[in-house]
């Protein structure tokens, strides 16, 4: 069976696909990159593709997302099939270009926790009965970091390259999924995503944000499965 590789978003770790780990790990092998080490889309989807398997199923979740596209562009057919959930294959707009370079001061001058409280958290969930233990379990994924992997992250979203004809060359299997209450990664943007890749399923989850896979697993487990089986 076809081994599934796991890219998390920013400043989140292998904790942003727990519910999913758990329900597919006993039926395939899943796996998760750090994408944490280098501080442009290229190096980290270089990294990914050093260790991953020789052919596999990606998922990637917001910045996992974009960086699974550089991954897809560069290695086209070590992909089977591809997810993007919550994400965006433009390059980034100058609004939020400008916003990068005060959030590294901060986080420079050891401030980033409040970075991620203020700016960051805020546009992460939607409401909900848990909507505060998920935020803290992301303000401790991203303090596990710390301000130096923040520092790279930031840089490599801020200079990553458009993904739309990487998107239009994969004819595989690809599911694009969102949050209906997405803030960062909105609906409209992820119906562009659908209508560039030749094969692809879009689904929207009610009730979520920008975290799916911890806000709603098991809608999110039933669209991931429907595209596995695809």
């Amino acid at each position: 069976m076809t081994p599934l590789v796991f890219l998390p978003g920013m400043m989140c770790d292998a904790r942003l696909f727990g519910p999913q780990t758990a329900h597919f790990s006993g039926r395939r092998a899943v796996h998760h990159a750090p994408i944490a080490g280098a501080d442009s889309m290229q190096a980290l989807a270089a990294e990914v593709l050093a260790w991953a398997p020789e052919r596999f199923a990606l998922a990637g979740l917001s910045m996992g997302g974009i960086v699974a596209m550089e991954v897809l562009r560069q290695a086209p057919d070590r992909i089977e099939r591809l997810a993007l959930l919550d994400t965006n294959p433009l390059a980034e707009a100058d609004s939020v270009k400008a916003r990068r370079g005060p959030q590294m001061d901060k986080a420079r001058a050891g401030r980033m926790a409040e970075v991620m409280r203020d700016e960051m958290k805020p546009n992460y969930l939607a409401d909900g009965p848990d909507k505060q233990g998920l935020l803290d379990l992301c303000m401790e994924m991203a303090l596990d970091f710390g301000a130096e992997v923040f520092i790279r992250q930031s840089i490599a979203l801020r200079d990553r390259p458009d993904q739309t004809e990487t998107l239009k060359a994969f004819d595989g299997p690809a599911l694009v999924l969102c949050g209906r209450h997405d803030a960062l990664c909105p609906v409209a943007r992820h119906e562009l995503m659908a209508g560039l890749l030749p094969n692809a399923l879009l689904e929207i989850v009610e009730g979520a944000g920008h975290l799916p896979t911890l806000e709603k697993p098991n809608e999110t487990n039933m669209a991931l499965a429907r595209w596995l089986e695809a």
